[in-house]
């Protein structure tokens, strides 16, 4: 039986691993798909600060990184009560199959079912944001561009 509290998502992507890891770890390439400012320092112990939707930023720090296959970092919201920064864990498994990558998300330690829905809702849009970008596809406008 899965735990309530956890979010899991699965994505199959049209592109091999090392790609998909480059658009999640790549500032630059991060912001093709996610937020409008990144800084991420993808090593134990280093940054990961994204603004997710333009007014809100997503604040941890790596825990685990193994190049193309694995990361895991810490996550929360600045000026979060609820899910503060640090306060959750993402991580992110990459397993390379013969038409590209299947993606395995869960996130871990949000505080309530509300918070696990909404969580929910954002991982299945920007991980379909960011399937289309890695089959070299314009995403086109953010649709979650100015929530809080």
């Amino acid at each position: 039986m899965q735990d309530p509290l956890v979010v899991h998502r699965e994505a199959h992507i049209a592109a091999p691993p090392a790609a998909v890891f480059a658009l999640m770890t790549d500032p630059e390439k991060i912001l093709r798909w996610m937020g409008t400012e990144a800084q991420v320092e993808p090593q134990p112990g280093g940054l990961y600060l994204v603004n997710v939707t333009g007014a809100r930023f997503a604040r941890g720090s790596f825990r685990e990184v193994v190049p193309v296959h694995r990361l895991a970092y810490s996550f929360g919201w600045d000026g979060s009560e609820v899910v503060p920064p640090g306060s959750s864990l993402v991580e992110i498994d990459l397993i390379e199959q013969g038409d590209g990558t299947l993606l395995r998300l869960t996130h871990s330690g949000l505080p309530s079912a509300d918070q696990c829905a909404g969580h929910a809702e954002g991982w299945a849009h920007y991980l379909g944001r960011l399937t289309e970008v890695a089959a070299g596809r314009d995403p086109g406008p953010d649709s979650f561009h100015g929530r809080t």
